[in-house]
């Protein structure tokens, strides 16, 4: 398992614990407005954990050629300011 894996499969627990207690003490608490907002807090945790594996399976287009897009912008930057191996300092 890669450093990046771990991240993510930590990051993806905390979200599902949490997650969890919220659902658990919606059902502890008697404000409508309390219990609303845990339950969306619940749901808005449910959206992130999806977005988290979506981003670890690459399945959504904006994280399938995301490495892609981040060379290409490093090329084309080094392409504006010059690559450090064809510019030499003279000497005289």
């Amino acid at each position: 398992m890669t450093m990046r894996e771990h991240h993510l499969d930590e990051i993806k627990l905390k979200l599902d614990s949490l997650q969890r207690q919220l659902r658990e003490d919606v059902q502890k608490l008697d404000d409508p407005q309390a219990r609303a907002l845990f339950e969306t807090s619940a749901e808005v945790l449910k959206g992130l954990h999806t977005a988290f594996e979506h981003y670890e399976k690459k399945h959504e287009a904006a994280w399938e050629d995301s490495e892609v897009k981040v060379e290409t912008k490093q090329t084309k930057a080094k392409e504006q300011t010059g690559s450090p191996k064809t510019s030499s300092p003279t000497h005289g």
